[in-house]
């Protein structure tokens, strides 16, 4: 989805993965801790990391169970599959992701400002919580029978609070019929590919190139007042 609209990270091989990822600084490497009920959020962390250093087919279970010194049959006592932890890091990632989005629009500044730094907020997410960003994206959500909708309800959410924060900013709509949702879709894709060519080190940058937070601005702001022009 997300990092998959513009391309994966290629997974490298799965026997590097327990030599490369970095060590545990606390928390997860303190077995004494699963005695306390913790092994749920190490594993969801041990995953959230695994993605972002690896991609997300970069792990299995087994990689995860040893990263945080347990048995691959203890997992199956939170989790009933490696596609059920992605989905609990998937799930996690967005509700991080909505809440920074809600706090940009709550910011100082005009309607414009405020949606604008909601975009920001969306880049700033995707370069510190690469592991999350991937997941909400690429992880393949299950129904009550164990397969996958044919869209993820977070995909729906995440469009939704885009075009209400739309609605919010602009309450008088755009004139012309012109239907804020095929705005918001605009913006979401354009915030889409900057952070993943971002994230993959392909945004060209250099002297007179703008950053990709002035390159998110500038294209809002044509696709709303384009948005106004079509609509007179």
């Amino acid at each position: 989805m997300l990092y998959g609209l513009f391309g994966k990270r290629p997974a490298r091989p799965r026997e590097e993965t327990r030599d490369t990822v970095r060590p545990w600084r606390s928390g997860p490497s303190d077995r004494r801790g699963y005695h306390h009920g913790n092994l749920k959020e190490a594993l969801i962390e041990a995953a959230r990391r695994f993605i972002a250093e690896r991609g997300i087919g970069g792990f299995t279970l087994v990689d995860a169970a040893r990263l945080v010194g347990v048995s691959p049959a203890a997992l199956y006592r939170h989790f009933r599959g490696r596609e059920a932890l992605l989905e609990e890091v998937a799930e996690r990632g967005f509700t991080e992701l909505a809440a920074r989005l809600a706090r940009a629009l709550r910011g100082p500044g005009t309607p414009l400002e405020r949606f604008t730094r909601m975009g920001e907020a969306y880049l700033t997410f995707a370069e510190e919580e690469p592991g999350y960003y991937a997941a909400i994206f690429e992880a393949r959500p299950l129904g009550p029978d164990g397969c996958a909708p044919t869209q993820a309800p977070r995909d729906r959410d995440a469009f939704g609070l885009l075009v209400e924060a739309l609605r919010s900013t602009f309450p008088d709509g755009f004139s012309g019929n012109v239907d804020p949702r095929f705005v918001a879709l605009e913006v979401w894709a354009l915030s889409h590919g900057i952070a993943t060519l971002a994230a993959a080190g392909r945004l060209p940058t250099g002297p007179g190139l703008p950053t990709k937070y002035d390159l998110l601005r500038a294209g809002v702001l044509a696709m709303v007042h384009g948005a106004t022009a079509r609509a007179g």
